[in-house]
């Protein structure tokens, strides 16, 4: 049997400003399923106050020589302004925002109450039965909430992706 050696899969948070634009994400989406690479998270907001640049954050796993390819194919579309690989740039934070539905009746719902306290969610909404916490945090800070919910009566989570900012005075 020969076996070929696979390259290290790197995660990598890229921030790409482009025109604000019809067809854009699909253009950018599909240099990423022309080489089946997958899109962790996408997010995308509008920046500026006329409408006409947004900001797309893409969480993404790969070799760096497939991660270096596809953001020169991305800086070479015409309505990119930018790209920036924060991974690369230096420190950068990074949070993201989550819904988690958790159901529950006495001592599940004290424990729930006593994790969100711990994780500084908040409590949204509730019924005799139920909560919706929201969180915000790095991915990782959500995944033990969720991990932890999951014991005492996790129904639903939505998860809204990544954003991303290099750290200091200067923009990516």
């Amino acid at each position: 049997m020969i076996h070929i050696p696979q390259e290290a899969q790197e995660r990598h948070v890229l921030t790409i400003t482009v025109d604000n634009e019809a067809g854009i994400l699909a253009k950018i989406a599909g240099l990423f399923t022309a080489r089946g690479y997958n899109i962790d998270s996408l997010t995308v907001a509008d920046i500026t106050d006329g409408h006409d640049v947004s900001r797309i954050t893409i969480v993404t796993h790969g070799p760096p020589p497939i991660i270096d390819q596809i953001r020169a194919q991305l800086e070479r579309l015409v309505p990119v302004h930018k790209v920036t690989d924060l991974t690369e740039v230096g420190p950068f934070v990074e949070r993201e925002l989550a819904l988690i539905k958790v159901s529950g009746k006495g001592e599940n719902r004290v424990e729930a109450l006593r994790l969100a306290d711990v994780f500084r969610a908040k409590v949204v909404d509730t019924t005799t039965s139920s909560f919706i916490f929201e969180l915000t945090g790095a991915p990782d800070k959500i995944n033990s909430f969720v991990a932890l919910m999951k014991e005492l009566g996790l129904v639903e989570v939505g998860r809204t992706g990544i954003v991303g900012m290099i750290r200091g005075a200067t923009a990516a």
